[in-house]
C-alpha cells in the first residue's frame, strides 16, 4: 500500500515516487499546511492547480474543533475538505512546545488548557492515534515531545527517551493498515543525542521517518549540521521528512542533504503579511516601489496571480485591505515553492543538483553564499553519487 522508490540521485539529493492510498506523489516536495482542515484562503481546486501533492492537517486543533467524529462521518479529511489527494496529520506534538504555557507533560501524555474555552483536554499517544485514525490521513505521525530552543541537554535527553516510549505506545494502539505511521527522531542540535534517538527509533521500522525538534529558534548554522547528521543515518529506502521547514533556502539545503518532505506555514503566512517569494528574495508588497510597477510578481511564474495581475494592482489591494491580495500572494508563494522543488527534481535527474543549488543561491542571496549554505553543498557533494535511475 505504501511504496517508496528512489528514481535518481545527485550527491545526497534524490528524487523518488511515494505511493499512498490517495495517490502517488513525487519527492522532494513541499506540503502546504491546512491546520484547521483548510489552507488559509485557498480552495482545494486552487491547491491542485498549483501542484500541491499532500496537505498537512493538525490533530490537536481538529480534535478540539470540530471533533474527529464529525470528520469521520464525512469519510475522513478528503470527504470533509473536498481535497482529493493525500493528507498528512501532525500528531499534536508541536503543540506540546508551542502551547507550553497551557500544558502539563507527564509520562501518560499531555494535558492542555484549551485555547478555545479553557477546558482541560488530554492528549496521549493512544488518543493521538485514535483521532488520527478518525481523520483518515494517509500519513500519520507518532505522538512526540518537541523541545523548545534553547533547552537544557538533560531535558532534551529525557524528552527523546519519552518520545521513544510514546512511539511504542502509538505502534501498539494503531489499528488501520491503510495509514503510514512515521516515527520522529529528536535530539536537538546534539549529534550524540540525535544518534541515541536514531538507535532507539530505527528498530520500529516505520514506513517513514521525520526529523523533529529543529526550526524552533536555532540558527541555520546550528540546524543544518543536525539535519545532515540525521538524514545520513536514516534508511535510504524510506522517505525522510524535515518537519516545520519552508523557507526557500531551507528547502534547497534540505534537499541537498537527502530530505524528501517539508512543511511550513511560512508561504501562506508571509503572503497574508504582504510578502511575495521570488528567486531574487522576498518582495515586500507593502513598500512603495511595487505601487507603480506594471510587471507581475514573477514573470517566470505560471500561477493565477502572476498571469493576471500586476504588482501595482496587488499593492493597491493590500492598501485597500481587500481579501483578494493575501489570497493571491499565498497562492503565488505556494506555487513558488512547488516550482522550486520541481526545478530541484529536474536538477537531480540531470545529475547537477549541486551546480543548480549554487546558481540559485548566488541569485537568491545577492552576494557570496552564506558559510552554512556552502557547507551544506560540500557535504552533499562528498557522497560522490552522480545521477542514477532506479
Amino acid at each position: 500500500m505504501f511504496e517508496f522508490a528512489v528514481q535518481a540521485q545527485s550527491g545526497r539529493a534524490r528524487t523518488a515516487s511515494f505511493t499512498t492510498p490517495h495517490g502517488t506523489v513525487q519527492t522532494p516536495m513541499f506540503m502546504p499546511v491546512g491546520t484547521q482542515g483548510t489552507v488559509k484562503g485557498l480552495s482545494p481546486q486552487e491547491l491542485s492547480e498549483i501542484g500541491s501533492q499532500i496537505v498537512l492537517a493538525n490533530t490537536y486543533h481538529l480534535m478540539l474543533r470540530p471533533g474527529p467524529e464529525l470528520v469521520a462521518a464525512h469519510g475522513g479529511l478528503p470527504g470533509f475538505t473536498a481535497y482529493p489527494g493525500p493528507f498528512l496529520t501532525d500528531s499534536g506534538g508541536f503543540q506540546v512546545m508551542s502551547l507550553g504555557h497551557m500544558r502539563r507533560i507527564t509520562e501518560q501524555g499531555v494535558t492542555f488548557k484549551s485555547h478555545l474555552d479553557g477546558s482541560s483536554v488530554q492528549l496521549t499517544p493512544e488518543r493521538s492515534m485514535e483521532v488520527q485514525e478518525a481523520l483518515g490521513a494517509d500519513i500519520i505521525m507518532a505522538f512526540d515531545e518537541c523541545p523548545p530552543f534553547p533547552a537544557e541537554r538533560d531535558y532534551i535527553q529525557a524528552s527523546l527517551e519519552r518520545t521513544v516510549r510514546w512511539l511504542d505506545r502509538c505502534q501498539a494502539a494503531r489499528t488501520r493498515e491503510d495509514q503510514a505511521l512515521f516515527a520522529i527522531v529528536q535530539g536537538g542540535i546534539h549529534p550524540d543525542l540525535r544518534q541515541q534517538s536514531i538507535d532507539a527509533t530505527l528498530p520500529y521500522a516505520t514506513p517513514g521517518f521525520a526529523i523533529g525538534g529543529l526550526a524552533v529558534g536555532e540558527s541555520k548554522e546550528q540546524m543544518f549540521p543536525a539535519v545532515a547528521f540525521t538524514a545520513e543515518r536514516l534508511p535510504a529506502n524510506k522517505p525522510r521528512y524535515l518537519m516545520g521547514v519552508g523557507h526557500p533556502e531551507d528547502l534547497v539545503a534540505g534537499i541537498a542533504l537527502g530530505v524528501d518532505l517539508f512543511d511550513c506555514v511560512y508561504p501562506t503566512r508571509t503572503g497574508r503579511f504582504g510578502y511575495a517569494l521570488t528567486d531574487d528574495g522576498r518582495l515586500n508588497m507593502n513598500s512603495s516601489a511595487p505601487r507603480s510597477q506594471l510587471e507581475p510578481i514573477d514573470a517566470t511564474c505560471d500561477c493565477y496571480a502572476c498571469r493576471h495581475y500586476t504588482r501595482a494592482y496587488l499593492a493597491h489591494l493590500l492598501r485597500a485591505e481587500e481579501m483578494l491580495a493575501p489570497r493571491m500572494l499565498s497562492l503565488h508563494n505556494l506555487r513558488y515553492l512547488h516550482r522550486l522543488v520541481e526545478r530541484a527534481r529536474e536538477a537531480v535527474v540531470q545529475g547537477r543538483y549541486g551546480d543548480w543549488a549554487r546558481e540559485w543561491g548566488e541569485r537568491y542571496f545577492k552576494k557570496a553564499l552564506p558559510l552554512w549554505f556552502e557547507e551544506v553543498l560540500t557535504v552533499s557533494a562528498a557522497l560522490g553519487i552522480t545521477s542514477t535511475t532506479a
